[in-house]
């Protein structure tokens, strides 16, 4: 900055806002075109804060839609100078210049606002619009005379704007400049000694425009002269400063005021010719004058926002070259033309479900370019939502929770913020944002009953699934993860662990043992679900198993006892009427229902007409009467019946004796030790048939099947082999020797080489150390005279060995081949095996 270097003045207003996220102010004054990277402030220390909070608060600058030239150092907590400023591109003619940003913090949120006042410098020279001005004056104008100059403009402001003019040369002219309303200067060039056109008809000088700054800047202009005649009246507005209003967005034709100016000359000159002045600088797109009737139009569009005010200048010129100026200040009415501008500063795209009320999920400024009434905004929320908004000064809003949330309830809300102005009509804009809500544990499993029964049938498979328990947590992901579990318990002395299994996954209870309902017909015991969530949450239920009776246990006949080593007879005398009871079957059934209930039956008797049994009660009562022709031995068997499904049953042998006295019923009831031993005997001898005929049966299937799979083998090698497979003659069996000693003495290796295609397969043989009687002719046929024992085997490279003479195949199930006194083996490529 060097020479030009300005003091700083570091301003700071610290306040604390009741219903505002923002805590305080600090306010910087720095030159303007300071270098990128120059220290602004130090804002931490400026502000109280510590550099961690900084850091761990995310700090960042918000300057809404204006341009970032500032930036925020967190490592120092500093301010420096992100792009150049310049102050007349940034605030034109207009002072004090600010900058206005906000300094954002979260965690919690925090909104400091910064106001960084810019100075001016003298980096601007004033300049003229033109590079020259004309003008032609007549030699009869009077001293006094003034002609208005194009003014100078400086972009900078103060001092450093534009101070003063010069002329040179000053022989006949000199200048008169006038201090306006809003600050700047017109300048007039004043006659000052009569001009003669025949000493000199042009003159040239030279208008130089300084400013006040250090160093000093100027600019300089071209000022030509023609000299005229005769006419020496110059015209004259007839009002300095005209006033006008526009509505913003007025339809283009609109007349706004009409300037007049009257000349004293006669005839042409005096005739005005009106014109907007070079220096209304970027009026002319917007605005025009009628050349001869001064009416001022709307050409353009006007927009309140950019410009509240315009102050045209107004030339009056005349043939002769004279000219007179007035100013027309036109006022801009504003209309309620822009909506409110939402910028969402920072918002919380999920809380948590137990945060307390009053959280802030969301800073946004709202800002609306109109004024008064126009500006002014409110906004408003969608219905129904826990959240409301608050407003503080400048525009600047917080969202916050209004009551307790509920994730089980609603998991995400999307907040409408309606932001409307005041004016007629009103506008409006809106955003909105989506917000999700976090869960916690806060919901326990809760089951879809208060209790469960199930029932199993006894005599059930172990690992059995009885039922499934189901409970349901209202919580989310982990939270909502529900296991299975046995509440410790005992059933009986013994725990309920050793009955029953609960699956932690699914709830699915499983039977760990076998259960017999004649010892345990039904037990409690109680089941707990756990969600995943810390700490976790859970809930218990009663679950009652009621074992169901099977059919499982025969009726069991306690009278009349049946004892091996005698025979008991119930005696029925020959006198016995109708009716008369002989016994009763007495039988239980340790089953329950209707799988107790039991019912008899004769099955068997020496004489059906004779006898009955009751089907409820078992008792055996006679039927007729008795008579002499009755044999005196009866043999009666009783079944007894349960009404299960399927029905178990037992039967009992019942010995009658139709006599008068026990001596008869003795002979005709002998020892029945020797019927015993004949009954052993007879049984062993059908159980050893059985066992031949079995064994009978078996042999000759083996055998069929062996047959069969031989001629299937061989079909099946004659195919593969085609013409070229010698012929295998056929020997009988007295050439077969066991042991190797017999008439069979040498034995012979043939080696047979096939390729995949058997048909160019090679036979190789050995002579053995003795002569060969084996002959091989040239029509590929073998005669073999003697073999001992042969073997015939194919390897991994289709190579085939042919040891001896083969004869009668035999087919056992293991797919081997034997023949008495030979045994071979063909392995095939594909591994299949099979012996001959």
């Amino acid at each position: 900055m060097s020479g030009r270097t300005m003091a700083r003045t570091v301003l700071l207003f610290v306040w604390v806002l009741s219903l505002s996220p923002a805590r305080g102010q600090v306010s910087y004054s720095i030159p303007e075109e300071m270098q990128k990277g120059a220290l602004v402030g130090n804002i931490a220390q400026d502000l109280g804060l510590d550099l961690k909070r900084l850091r761990a608060g995310k700090a960042r600058i918000y300057t809404g839609d204006s341009a970032e030239y500032i930036e925020l150092n967190k490592e120092r907590g500093v301010l420096l100078i992100r792009e150049r400023i310049d102050r007349e591109a940034l605030c034109r003619q207009t002072t004090p210049c600010a900058l206005h940003f906000q300094i954002i913090l979260e965690n919690p949120m925090e909104l400091f606002r910064v106001t960084l006042e810019i100075t001016d410098v003298n980096d601007n020279a004033p300049v003229f619009a033109v590079n020259e001005m004309n003008f032609e004056i007549s030699e009869s104008a009077l001293s006094g005379a003034k002609f208005a100059l194009e003014a100078a403009v400086d972009s900078d402001v103060g001092v450093n704007g534009l101070q003063s003019y010069s002329l040179k040369p000053t022989d006949n002219f000199g200048l008169k400049t006038h201090n306006l309303p809003d600050g700047s200067m017109r300048v007039e060039l004043v006659l000052d000694k009569h001009l003669d056109r025949e000493k000199q008809d042009y003159i040239t000088l030279t208008l130089t425009a300084f400013d006040g700054g250090q160093p000093q800047l100027s600019g300089t202009i071209q000022i030509l002269i023609k000299v005229l005649d005769a006419n020496d009246n110059a015209p004259i507005c007839s009002e300095t400063d005209y006033k006008s209003s526009l509505e913003e967005n007025a339809p283009k034709g609109t007349v706004l005021t009409t300037v007049s100016a009257s000349d004293a000359d006669e005839g042409s000159n005096s005739l005005v010719i009106y014109s907007l002045s070079a220096s209304s600088k970027g009026v002319s797109d917007i605005f025009e004058i009628g050349q001869y009737d001064g009416v001022l139009k709307l050409i353009g569009n006007v927009d309140y926002e950019k410009n509240k005010q315009y102050q045209i200048i107004i030339e009056a010129r005349d043939h002769g070259g004279h000219t007179d100026s007035c100013k027309v200040i036109i006022d801009v009415i504003d209309k309620n033309d822009n909506e409110p501008v939402i910028s969402i500063m920072s918002k919380s795209s999920q809380i948590s479900e137990n945060v307390s009320p009053g959280t802030v999920v969301a800073m946004m400024n709202i800002q609306d370019a109109d004024k008064n009434e126009n500006g002014l905004v409110r906004c408003e929320l969608n219905e129904n939502i826990p959240f409301v908004i608050h407003s503080s000064s400048d525009g600047f809003y917080s969202i916050v929770t209004d009551s307790d949330l509920d994730r089980e309830r609603e998991s995400v809300y999307n907040i409408s913020v309606v932001c409307a102005d005041e004016g007629s009509p009103s506008l409006s804009s809106s955003v909105t944002l989506s917000l999700q809500i976090s869960d916690v544990n806060d919901n326990a499993p809760v089951f879809e009953r208060s209790s469960y029964e199930a029932s199993i049938p006894e005599n059930n498979a172990p690992g059995l699934s009885i039922f499934t328990v189901q409970a349901r947590d209202a919580d989310w992901k982990q939270n909502a993860r529900v296991s299975y579990m046995l509440e410790d318990s005992s059933v009986n002395g013994v725990s309920v662990s050793s009955y029953v299994s609960v699956s932690a996954d699914n709830g699915a209870v499983h039977a760990v043992r076998s259960f017999d309902y004649e010892q345990i017909k039904d037990f409690r015991f109680r089941v707990r679900a756990q969600d995943g969530g810390s700490p976790p949450l859970s809930s218990n239920v009663s679950v009652k198993i009621v074992v169901q009776d099977q059919n499982d246990n025969a009726p069991q006949v306690l009278y009349p006892v049946q004892t091996a080593g005698s025979v008991l007879a119930e005696m029925v005398p020959r006198s016995a009427d109708v009716g008369y009871l002989v016994t009763k079957v007495v039988a239980v059934d340790v089953d329950s229902g209707q799988n107790a209930w039991l019912s008899y039956k004769l099955q068997k008797a020496t004489d059906r007409a004779l006898f009955e049994v009751g089907a409820q009660n078992g008792e055996i009562r006679t039927v007729r009467q008795v008579s002499d022709k009755d044999a005196v031995k009866q043999k009666l068997t009783v079944v007894v019946e349960d009404n299960g499904q399927p029905s178990r049953s037992a039967t009992v042998n019942i010995n009658v004796a139709v006599a008068d006295t026990f001596p008869e019923v003795l002979s005709e009831f002998p020892d029945p030790a020797h019927d015993k031993d004949y009954n052993d005997d007879l049984t062993f001898y059908l159980v050893l048939a059985l066992a031949v005929v079995s064994f009978l049966f078996i042999v000759s299937i083996i055998a069929i099947l062996s047959v069969k799979c031989y001629r299937w083998r061989r079909e099946r090698m004659f195919y593969k082999s085609g013409a070229n497979l010698p012929v295998i003659p056929y020997y009988p069996p007295l050439y077969a020797d066991v042991g190797g000693t017999g008439t069979l003495q040498h034995v012979y290796n043939y080696e047979v080489c096939r390729t995949t295609d058997s048909r160019k397969s090679d036979l190789k043989y050995a002579r053995p150390s003795t002569d060969s009687i084996i002959s091989l002719d040239s029509t590929g046929t073998h005669t073999l005279t003697h073999a001992q024992r042969g073997k015939l085997s194919v390897d991994s490279d289709d190579q085939i060995s042919v040891r001896g003479w083969t004869s009668i195949f035999s087919v056992s199930e293991r797919g081997e081949h034997s023949r008495k006194g030979v045994t071979g083996k063909y392995t095939e490529k594909c591994r299949s095996d099979f012996f001959f």
